[in-house]
């Protein structure tokens, strides 16, 4: 999946139909020019074609760099650059007088089926990609959540990789709400887990679990990797500024952690529950830490402690 916000892909998609329509619109002039005998564009013959022409401009000077990563996209760029090189064929022996040979033709249609079939296949990345996403904070959703998991689970059932799991939980988001209003704390939301992103590997995730609650999916890490990246995150939020306020005051924010592994022998949904009763155990201790699962503290025992804090307090 594309690692890019939802601004970011419907961006991306808006120009990606844009570029679709000047292509098709290059497609029927240069049939005109050929059909008609009418004046070529003297581009059209030049070895650059492909990058001179408003498709090409898009995607060498304004496509993201994230699309390179798409399979798709790579293709793109194969099939329009010889698209052009037999355009180029055939306005040369129109130009001549000879007609345009049935297999040339032939091989320019095929070469717009083959290109068109790449242009739906990144449309529908795209597309699925801004389906599947929290539109506020840019995370991936529920939904995909578990399947994901559940492939990584495999893996580790099969003893390819580690996968640890991180439940995170923005420290007094509800104060911050009350004191400046939910837009605030919205911007808070989206610009902490923004951090996140920015700060993993390509193939981690963030899931918006809930509310303020966030699961980070870190496939080829064992806990003590876990501990680190995890630890180097929460580092981050607790030393940056996440916003400011209406009166222009600057907002720190801290966030819990709690990790476990995607253990190959019990249920996705019981590995993600130690993860959950680590975040407890996080938010007892005092928050803005990352704890671990520990078999030997119960959920009762972490209740029964946040409660004496709370009472404490």
């Amino acid at each position: 999946m594309l690692r890019m916000d939802p601004a970011a892909l419907r961006k991306s998609l808006e120009q990606l139909e844009q570029a679709v329509h000047d292509h098709a619109h290059w497609q029927e002039n240069l049939i005109r020019s050929i059909v008609c005998r009418l004046p070529c564009d003297p581009n059209d013959l030049e070895d650059r074609a492909h990058r001179q022409c408003r498709f090409g401009q898009w995607y060498y000077e304004q496509a993201p760099v994230e699309l390179w990563e798409q399979p798709a996209f790579v293709a793109i760029e194969v099939e329009h650059k010889r698209l052009h090189q037999v355009a180029a064929q055939m306005l040369r022996e129109a130009t001549t007088g000879v007609p345009v040979a049935r297999e040339v033709y032939d091989d320019f249609v095929i070469g717009g089926e083959r290109l068109h079939l790449e242009l739906d296949s990144l449309r529908h990345a795209l597309a699925g990609s801004l389906r599947d996403r929290d539109a506020l904070t840019g995370a991936y959703g529920r939904v995909e959540m578990l399947p994901t998991l559940r492939e990584w689970r495999e893996l580790a059932r099969r003893n390819v990789q580690h996968c640890c799991i991180a439940f995170m939980d923005l420290d007094h988001l509800k104060e911050i709400n009350d004191t400046h209003g939910h837009v605030v704390g919205d911007q808070v939301l989206a610009g902490v887990v923004r951090h996140v992103m920015e700060h993993l590997r390509p193939y981690d995730k963030v899931f918006r679990y809930g509310g303020d609650e966030f699961l980070i999916s870190l496939p080829g890490a064992d806990l003590e990797i876990g501990r680190k990246v995890i630890g180097h995150i929460r580092e981050q939020i607790a030393g940056a500024t996440a916003v400011a306020s209406p009166a222009g005051h600057p907002i720190a924010t801290t966030a819990s952690f709690g990790l476990a592994l995607l253990e190959p022998d019990i249920s996705v949904e019981e590995s993600i529950d130690r993860a959950d009763k680590a975040l407890l155990v996080a938010k007892a201790a005092g928050r803005n830490r990352v704890c671990s699962w520990d078999p030997a503290v119960t959920t009762g025992t972490v209740l029964q402690r946040m409660m004496e804090d709370g009472a404490a307090g």
